[in-house]
C-alpha cells in the first residue's frame, strides 16, 4: 500500500509518498511500521520573516506556485507513478483555510482524475498517529500534541478515538516560543533561536514562575510566564547577548517543567480510563526541543513507560505524516467524497473513526 500525502496548513507546503510493507513491523507491538519512499518539504520561512509571523495570503499564494512540481518530485523520488499509488490524502485542517484550499483541492484533483480514493486529514490527527508510522506503537497511548498552535494532552485510544486530557487555556507552547523570541529581538522563527540561545545561558539567573504547577486537571497557561519575563527584560534593559541568552534558558526550563508537572497530572488521568498507555509519545514542533525531550524521558522512565517522540525532520509539517494517516484510514475504509471542507478549525477529539 502506497498513499501520497499533501501537507499546506500553515507556512510549509509538503508532499511525500509513505509505503506499508510486510517487513516493517515492530517486534514488540506487532504493529505495522511506515516506509516512507519520499518526503519533500519546502518552508517559506524567507518570504515571512520579515513580518516576524505567518501572513496567511503570502502562504497560500507561495503554496499555489510549488505545490505541483513538489508533488512531481515526491513521486519521481519514490520511484512511483499516479497510477500505481493507492490512495490520496490531503490535509483539510484545522490551519490557514487559504493555505488548506490548495492541497486539499490539489489532492482532490488528482484522485479524481487517476481514479483513486481520496482521504481527507485532521493535520493533528497525523501529528498523533506519527509515532505509529515511525515506532510501531500500540494503541492506547498518551500524546503531548504541541506546536505553534496546539497543545494538549490526549488519550489516543484507536484511529478517530481520542479523548483530550487538558489543554491550554491561552497561549500554545510554540505561540510562547515565538513571542517570547520577538521580545527579545531574535529572528523567526523563534522556537529554535530560543532554544539555540539557551544552551549559552543561565536557566537559574531568572526567578520565573511554572503556571498550573500542582492542578488537579493538566491543563496549560503561559501568558503569565511570558509576563513575567517581559518585566525582568524590561528592569534590566538594555539587554546584553548574555542577558538574552539567560533570559531564553530560564523561560525554557520553566516550560519544560511545566510540561513535564502537567504530562505527569495527564498519566494520572489516562488512569481513570481503566487502561495503561503502551507510551508517552510527544509530536508537533515543540517536540523537536532536546530539553523538552530530556524532561519528558526523566519522567517517562519513572513511571515505567517508553517515551517515543519522533525524528527532528517529523516533528514540523510535512507530507509524510498526511500520508500515513491516510494509510490508517484507507486500512479501514475511511474514505471521502470529493465535497469534503477546507476547516480552518478541527479539534482533535471531534475527528471520528466513522464518517
Amino acid at each position: 500500500m502506497r498513499v501520497l500525502g499533501i501537507e499546506t496548513t500553515c507556512d510549509e507546503t509538503a508532499a511525500a509518498i509513505v509505503g506499508l510493507g510486510d517487513d516493517a513491523t515492530d517486534a514488540l507491538s506487532g504493529t505495522r511500521r511506515g516506509v516512507i519512499l519520499a518526503n519533500e518539504v519546502l518552508s517559506q520561512i524567507a518570504q515571512h520573516s520579515a513580518y516576524g509571523g505567518v501572513v496567511p495570503e503570502i502562504a497560500a499564494r507561495a503554496h499555489v506556485e510549488v505545490i505541483d512540481r513538489l508533488v512531481a518530485r515526491a513521486l519521481d523520488r519514490a520511484g512511483v507513478t499516479l497510477d500505481e499509488l493507492d490512495g490520496i490524502a490531503a490535509a483539510a485542517g484545522p490551519g490557514l483555510v487559504g493555505g488548506v484550499i490548495v492541497g486539499l483541492t490539489t489532492a482532490k484533483a488528482l484522485a479524481l482524475v487517476c481514479g483513486k480514493p481520496f482521504i481527507a486529514v485532521n493535520h493533528l490527527e497525523a501529528h498523533a498517529l506519527t509515532a505509529r508510522m515511525t515506532d510501531g506503537v500500540a494503541f492506547p497511548y498518551l500524546l503531548l500534541l504541541a506546536s505553534g498552535g496546539h497543545t494538549q494532552l490526549v488519550a489516543v485510544r484507536g484511529v478517530g478515538e481520542y479523548v483530550k486530557l487538558g489543554g491550554t487555556i491561552d497561549d500554545a507552547i510554540g505561540e510562547a516560543f515565538d513571542k517570547v523570541a520577538k521580545l527579545l529581538g531574535l529572528p523567526y522563527p523563534g522556537g529554535p533561536h530560543v532554544e539555540s540561545a539557551a544552551r549559552v545561558g543561565d536557566p537559574l539567573r531568572f526567578q520565573l514562575p511554572r503556571p498550573m504547577l500542582g492542578r488537579p486537571k493538566p491543563d496549560f497557561s503561559l501568558s503569565g510566564l511570558k509576563t513575567a519575563l517581559r518585566i525582568e527584560a524590561e528592569r534590566i534593559a538594555p539587554l546584553s547577548e548574555q542577558d538574552v541568552a539567560d533570559l531564553c534558558a530560564g523561560f525554557q526550563s520553566a516550560v519544560t517543567d511545566t510540561v513535564v508537572d502537567r504530562t505527569r497530572v495527564a498519566l494520572r488521568t489516562f488512569g481513570d480510563l481503566a487502561e495503561r498507555p503502551t507510551a508517552l509519545v510527544a509530536a508537533g514542533g515543540v517536540a523537536a526541543n532536546q530539553t523538552m525531550r530530556r524532561g519528558l524521558q526523566r519522567l517517562a522512565t519513572e513511571v515505567g513507560l517508553k517515551l517515543v517522540a519522533p525524528p527532528v525532520e517529523l516533528c514540523g509539517d510535512n507530507g509524510a505524516m498526511i500520508a500515513w494517516a491516510g494509510i490508517e484510514r484507507l486500512q479501514l475504509g475511511l474514505i471521502d467524497d470529493l465535497a469534503a471542507p477546507a476547516r480552518a478549525r478541527w479539534p482533535l477529539e471531534e475527528t471520528k473513526a466513522h464518517r
